[in-house]
């Protein structure tokens, strides 16, 4: 099953702060309300990686209000054998 990384910035203010993280506490979903946040550091963005079907299925967990913005990328993991075949279709 495919895997995602998804970036779900927000306003950097107090108050885009508390609606960003209500709205993703208050879906329920074990995703949302684990989200990491990186506010505290000044970077006003919730991250989180999922395993699901595809990116249209990602987006439809994320929160209406923060759906425009977020960035949604599908990661793999790479062991010392598929270096050939990485190669390869990189044109290395």
């Amino acid at each position: 099953m495919p895997r995602f990384f998804v970036e779900v910035p927000h306003e950097s203010t107090r108050g885009g702060c508390d609606i960003a993280i209500r709205s993703f506490l208050e879906t329920g979903s074990h995703f949302m309300t684990n989200a990491d946040w990186g506010c505290e550091d000044g970077e006003h963005k919730a991250w989180f990686t999922l395993d699901i079907e595809d990116k249209e299925s990602v987006m439809q967990m994320i929160p209406p209000l923060f759906r425009r913005n977020a960035k949604i990328v599908e990661v793999k993991k790479f062991k010392v054998q598929d270096i050939p075949e990485i190669m390869k279709r990189h044109g290395g």
